[in-house]
């Protein structure tokens, strides 16, 4: 299976060894610097309003007062790209500039009365922001794209906008108060946003009465849509790649259906590529009111410990598809049990529970092949034939745990570099969560530095950033790639279907321990990084860009790994066998 998100083979045991109290200490630490911003930017701004009330000049007062400004708009930094702000942050801080200026305004200054009501509106503003957050939370989306509730979907009302008036709003009184002018263009931006607040705020009351009447009508709107089946998901924001993979073969069985989300963010997300109903659903509570008595079946993608909520609902067929299939841990997991059905791609799907200890009964399986494959170009000829061949690079991440690292990224950088030596072109495309780690986003930088650099130096027409991670398709960078370096990852399974030749990088395991652990290596030539640090790189790459060997062996996998099945049918046995449970 590919990269698994949270899940309940990811959760701590408690009073395991995994427990102690270390974390919570950690813990702390880290909630203590997540608060040092805010907690700095409040005493900050105390400061400077001690220093109004005290100090013999509005100057004294400045300093703090700017450094406070300066603090929250590197918190709110986020808000620059177009990314959230919380309503209701940093209201202690503001406030205190607020009354700062109103003391810099009429005490050290001589600003007219309308400067003191527009500071006392400010304040409302701010002091609002809270309670408007709250009666936000309450219009989150119900459905899309489910006949009877609208072409619009329900959403939350922009508070984040609001947030971000009331500061600059803050930042106008305190320049204001300063200057020792201009009064009336406090009081005016004031209005202003009490104005936003209030549009706002009946945004929220509208669309939360919309939500109310679309829940008490949803069992009847669900009953009369009559979906045969539901994709279940829930799932870490960002890895929609898991649905995205499916929604495709799911809608050639042709029959009706609705995607089930259990957070805003993969509602979002869901709607984003499929035109079936996509309904959230965040409580167990709520479930009830979806689970129709048309629906035969539930697919998976993942083993999110959510899915326990749906597979409760006994009268369905609840099959999971998974988002890939690799020698990875996940791929065996005992948490597969409590499917009717795991859909697998191959008969080593099948033998990797076995081999791993994981007593699972055969008609628990169905091997449907990988239909993602299907449009994947197969080798035409000898690697050798090709004078300056492409290398698709596609290094995974570093798992949720530390006995689930596999990402090369770390040693990435020599490993591409010794393919530019060779003439070779690269198509860079990292795992998504590789950004989540630091580290590996300062590599996948460097990488991505090298490239383009060697691209402007020597023309040659290496593929990274936006173009290969976002545009490009997994399958379509397979196409572009003549030979692939990669972890032990789902996309080595996939790549063999192309019968191309490719490498993998040992990072956990020593090479000559690598291919007992992860028999698909068996197909590969192995990069030794064990221990960070690369050994027989060069022989490696003679193997795989030269003589490749291991021809034979990749064909004889690529059935084993991905089923045996005509070509010219190979997506028809996933629809064939999902449509029996239909």
């Amino acid at each position: 299976m590919a990269d698994e998100p949270p899940g309940a083979a990811d959760e701590p045991v408690k009073g395991s060894a995994t427990t102690t109290s270390t974390p919570a200490r950690s813990g702390f630490r880290g909630w203590l610097a997540g608060r040092l911003p805010a907690l700095t930017a409040d005493v900050l701004a105390l400061v400077a309003l001690l220093l109004a009330a005290v100090g013999n000049s509005s100057l004294w007062a400045l300093p703090p007062a700017v450094a406070t400004a300066g603090l929250l708009g590197w918190t709110w930094r986020g808000a620059w790209r177009g990314g959230p702000v919380l309503s209701g942050q940093s209201v202690v801080s503001r406030m205190l500039l607020l009354a700062c200026a109103y003391l810099l305004g009429t005490v050290h200054g001589s600003l007219e009365p309308a400067f003191a009501v527009g500071i006392g509106l400010a304040a409302l503003a701010v002091l609002a922001e809270s309670p408007l957050a709250a009666l936000a939370r309450g219009t989150q989306p119900v459905t899309a794209n489910l006949p009877g509730t609208g072409t619009r979907s329900i959403r939350r009302p922009n508070t984040s906008r609001v947030a971000l008036v009331n500061g600059a709003v803050v930042l106008v009184a305190l320049a204001c108060a300063v200057a020792d002018r201009l009064g009336l263009v406090v009081l005016a931006a004031a209005t202003a946003a009490l104005g936003l607040l209030g549009f706002t705020g009946v945004q929220a009351l509208t669309r939360a009465w919309r939500r109310r009447d679309v829940e008490s009508r949803l069992p009847a709107l669900v009953a009369d849509y009559e979906p045969v089946f539901l994709l279940y998901w829930h799932a870490a924001a960002g890895t929609d790649y898991q649905i995205a993979m499916w929604l495709p073969y799911l809608e050639r069985l042709d029959k009706r259906f609705m995607v089930v989300v259990r957070s805003e963010q993969n509602f979002t997300e869901a709607t984003r590529l499929t035109t079936a109903p996509v309904l959230l659903r965040r409580s167990t509570s709520q479930l009830d009111d979806v689970f129709s008595p048309s629906l035969r079946a539930a697919f998976y993608v993942n083993n999110a410990t959510r899915n326990n909520h749906a597979i409760q609902y006994t009268r369905l067929k609840h099959i999971q598809l998974n988002h890939g299939d690799s020698d990875k841990m996940p791929s065996h997991n005992p948490v597969f049990r409590m499917y009717d059905k795991n859909f697998v791609a191959g008969q080593a799907a099948v033998d990797r529970f076995a081999a791993n200890g994981v007593s699972m009964p055969a008609e628990m399986f169905t091997i449907v092949g990988r239909p993602q494959v299907e449009d994947v170009a197969v080798a035409t000829g000898p690697i050798g034939s090709i004078a300056n061949p492409r290398v698709l690079y596609a290094p995974t991440w570093a798992g949720f745990n530390a006995d689930s690292n596999y990402s090369s990224l770390l040693v990435g950088y020599d490993i591409i570099k010794a393919f530019v030596a060779r003439g070779c072109s690269v198509v860079f495309r990292p795992h998504p969560y590789s950004r989540n780690s630091p580290a590996l986003d300062r590599e996948c930088e460097r990488i991505r530095t090298l490239l383009a650099d060697d691209r402007r130096a020597n023309g040659r027409p290496h593929v990274f950033g936006t173009v290969a991670e976002v545009e490009m398709s997994v399958m379509d960078c397979f196409n572009a790639s003549d030979v692939m370096v990669s972890d032990v990852s789902s996309v080595v399974a996939d790549y063999l279907y192309s019968e191309k030749p490719f490498a993998m990088v040992a990072i956990s395991t020593p090479a000559s321990k690598f291919t007992d652990e992860f028999p698909l290596a068996r197909a590969a030539y192995l990069i030794d990084a064990y221990g960070g640090r690369v050994q027989g790189l060069d022989a490696a790459l003679d193997d795989l860009l030269g003589g490749d060997p291991l021809a034979g062996t990749r064909r004889d996998l690529k059935k084993y790994y991905l089923g045996d099945i005509p070509a010219d049918r190979y997506a028809q046995r996933f629809l064939d066998e999902a449509s029996r449970y239909l």
